[in-house]
């Protein structure tokens, strides 16, 4: 079962599994957070907005379908994405492998908790 919760991996880093996948952090700083994502197959992550990031996406492996502003693109290995603050934003993964992906979060506060949930396939939109 998954919460909202994050546990640490065992080099101490945040790690959490979630119902679409996982993400490690990679560093978190004053300044910018680093995740390492995965969208698990026929999975995909919120359809949400922030209010103190912006985001970075470099998609690593996988085919990954990233909705901004309700526009979808197709992303491979080596594109990326940029979400400003206040944009509307998922990952999906309609594939039949893992997507990975790298985030670089910019802005003033990195919680969990900056997410605004517009549509969730778990039940947990705001």
């Amino acid at each position: 079962m998954t919460t909202d919760k994050p546990t640490t991996d065992s080099e101490g880093r945040e790690y959490d599994e979630r119902p679409w996948g996982n993400y490690l952090v990679l560093e978190d700083a004053t300044d910018h957070k680093v995740k390492r994502i995965e969208v698990a197959p026929g999975k995909r992550l919120s359809y949400q907005v922030h209010a103190k990031r912006s985001e970075h996406w470099v998609i690593v492996s996988g085919t990954a379908i990233v909705t901004l502003d309700g526009v979808e693109y197709e992303l491979t290995s080596g594109q990326h994405a940029d979400i400003p603050i206040g944009t509307a934003h998922r990952c999906e993964n309609r594939g039949t492998e893992q997507v990975v992906f790298i985030e670089v979060q910019l802005g003033t506060y990195f919680g969990e908790d900056d997410i605004v949930r517009l549509q969730d396939d778990f039940g947990r939109a705001s």
